[in-house]
């Protein structure tokens, strides 16, 4: 069985419809999720949901080796960024080649970049009137947003669109369109 890590600092609601997908399979699941917010959601989301979960702090991430050394241990076939909003370490993505994927709320390499997530990335799509948005699945490098693109989903951005009318829009494709993709970087590679 394939191994997933995903890691979430925020509200989880990419990461519980990832875990609930493959509880529907037998062929992968989320062993872990691991997050850089003690109170994030995401950990509430994991423990109804019976998955392992840890948090940790910047030293613990990028200082030492503690997280390189759990991911060593699960040994993940995949892991998986659902709302992670630090970069990621070199010791980890040259330990995990082609290993990491992220998914990002707008259309790459639009509105992407340290600093770009969430609502910050639904407003800016406002504010320069674009028609189209969507999400972006990719593989992540030592640069934030500008790894190999996966795959791309979009929806239309009507001229009387706020912010917030954006944000449901882009949550329906990830909820959608995220768990398959995932899965299909798991048994394609």
């Amino acid at each position: 069985m394939k191994r997933i890590v995903i890691f979430a600092s925020g509200s989880g609601s990419n990461a519980e419809n990832i875990i609930k997908y493959f509880n529907t399979t037998q062929n992968a699941s989320v062993n872990l999720v691991l997050t850089n917010n003690p109170h994030a959601k995401v950990l509430d989301r994991c423990k109804t949901l019976g998955v392992s979960a840890l948090a940790f702090n910047r030293v613990a991430y990028s200082k030492t080796d503690h997280v390189l050394n759990i991911l060593k241990s699960v040994n993940p076939d995949l892991i998986v960024l659902a709302g992670f909003l630090w970069k990621f370490p070199e010791p980890i993505l040259q330990a995990f080649p082609n290993k990491v994927i992220n998914i990002h709320p707008a259309l790459l390499p639009k509105f992407g970049g340290k600093g770009m997530y969430g609502m910050y990335v639904h407003q800016a799509v406002v504010q320069h009137k674009e028609v189209e948005t969507g999400i972006t699945v990719h593989y992540v490098n030592e640069n934030y947003d500008e790894g190999a693109t996966i795959f791309q989903a979009t929806c239309p951005v009507l001229s009387t669109d706020t912010p917030d009318d954006v944000a449901a829009k882009i949550h329906d494709l990830e909820m959608e369109h995220f768990p398959k993709i995932v899965e299909s970087v798991l048994f394609d590679s």
